[in-house]
């Protein structure tokens, strides 16, 4: 029998990261036969593959070079044997129950095609964050409950930065997922690849950053759904392979080509003047801070996102769908 998820987790020079995540998937309450665990390995230069040698129960796929994100979680999916995909950050620890519950969830809601975890952000200086929690459930603060997609194209997370307090303890539907740490089914991932040239479900053109709001767009144009599972929690350490200048760059580039791609022409007339308004200000923010190598960088990203945006409008996006009303649906409940 095959099983029936498989995790997939991007790795780039995260020798110090890798350790708690894999631990925290060996301390997984669902069956060890029914989950697979595969990590693509986007040509590392530290000690990854040393530590990787100590999992041998983690199937290694190794990339010949640094392809970023979107390429490396493809390469995984296409490797995987499970039914459902669980993508996973290499600077996450996931809670013990975190599998069951998504699997428990994927079998009860097979009207859902996406789901959320509970991602709490991983204090700076603590070393085991479930201990942290169980010890100051106070200081506990969220990075997404599920994310959703803003009327001014700006993509965010429920809850992100906010003390939790007890809240999104309900499971609901949601716009999208966060791909730190999501479940989705093979299916609907193979239906929606065929938006994309290469046929693969995570658009590379993107490289990194946005690459999963694409697929919560995308899933949406399609009519799949997405479900916020409470108790798959998974504890991440934001940014901890990425951010800065990178981070930066791309999602000055990102948010023009979702835009570009994605929105309808009721879109534009109803909400244009916010997304025009939303890039302004990013721009001005950059001016202002422009002896900071992030702010040049996301500088760099709007202009590049612009002089791409009329070839995105090529990338073959769907037939005008009701992409509007699932993004207003949705937009404010972050």
């Amino acid at each position: 029998m095959p099983p029936l998820i498989s995790v997939v987790i991007p790795n780039y020079n995260g020798a110090a990261l890798l350790p708690a995540c894999l631990d925290s998937l060996r301390a997984q309450t669902l069956a060890a036969d029914r989950f697979e665990v595969i990590v693509v390995d986007d040509a590392s230069s530290d000690d990854s593959l040393t530590v990787l040698a100590r999992y041998p129960e983690a199937r290694l796929v190794r990339q010949p070079r640094n392809r970023r994100f979107a390429a490396a979680v493809n390469v995984g999916i296409a490797a995987a044997h499970g039914e459902l995909i669980a993508l996973l950050n290499n600077d996450t620890a996931a809670h013990p129950r975190w599998l069951e519950e998504l699997a428990n969830a994927a079998a009860t809601h097979p009207e859902y095609a996406a789901f959320a975890s509970h991602i709490r952000l991983w204090r700076e200086g603590v070393t085991d964050p479930l201990a942290d929690f169980a010890a100051h459930p106070d200081r506990a603060r969220l990075h997404s409950a599920g994310d959703y997609y803003g009327l001014n194209g700006v993509p965010n997370s429920r809850g992100v930065w906010q003390i939790e307090a007890g809240r999104y303890q309900q499971a609901e539907e949601v716009f999208g997922a966060c791909a730190a740490a999501a479940l989705y089914r093979r299916a609907a991932l193979a239906d929606i690849a065929n938006a994309n040239p290469d046929h693969q479900p995570f658009d590379q053109r993107l490289v990194m950053y946005c690459e999963d709001v694409d697929v919560n767009l995308r899933l949406r144009e399609n009519s799949y759904r997405t479900l916020y599972v409470p108790g798959a929690i998974v504890y991440h350490k934001l940014s901890a392979t990425g951010g800065g200048a990178l981070a930066s760059y791309y999602c000055g580039r990102n948010f023009i080509l979702l835009a570009a791609r994605h929105w309808t022409k009721p879109l534009w007339t109803r909400h244009g003047g916010r997304f025009v308004g939303a890039q302004l200000r990013f721009t001005a923010q950059a001016l202002r801070h422009l002896r900071e190598p992030a702010a040049r960088a996301r500088l760099r990203g709007q202009l590049v996102g612009l002089l791409l945006a009329a070839r995105a409008r090529r990338w073959g996006r769907l037939q005008d769908t009701p992409i509007e009303a699932e993004i207003e649906r949705f937009a404010n409940r972050g």
